[in-house]
C-alpha cells in the first residue's frame, strides 16, 4: 500500500512539474504576444499618421487640379469671348461697306 503512494506522490509531482512548465511557457509566449501587440500598436500609428498626411496631400493635390482646371476655363473662355468678338467685328466692317 505504501508503495502504491509513493508511486502516486510521484506521478502527481510529474504531472504539477509538468503544469509549472506549461504555465511558465504560456506566461512566456504571453509576453512575446504583449510586445509583439505593442510593436504593431506603434506600427499602426505609424500607418494612420502616413494615411492621414497622405489624404492631406491628396485633397491639396485634388483642389489644386480643380483650380487649375478653372484657371485653364477661365483662359479657354476668354479666347472664345475674343474670337467671337474679332468675327463680330469682321460682321460689322462688312455691314459698314
Amino acid at each position: 500500500m505504501e508503495l502504491r503512494n509513493d508511486q502516486i506522490i510521484l506521478i502527481l509531482r510529474d504531472r504539477i512539474k509538468k503544469i509549472i512548465h506549461l504555465h511558465e511557457a504560456a506566461k512566456e509566449k504571453n509576453r512575446t504576444l504583449e510586445v509583439q501587440k505593442e510593436e504593431l500598436e506603434e506600427k499602426m500609428r505609424v500607418l494612420r499618421k502616413e494615411k492621414d498626411e497622405l489624404s492631406l496631400k491628396y485633397n491639396n493635390l485634388k483642389l489644386a487640379k480643380q483650380l487649375h482646371a478653372s484657371l485653364d476655363n477661365t483662359h479657354d473662355a476668354k479666347l472664345k469671348v475674343n474670337r467671337i468678338v474679332r468675327e463680330i467685328d469682321k460682321c460689322i466692317a462688312l455691314l459698314n461697306k
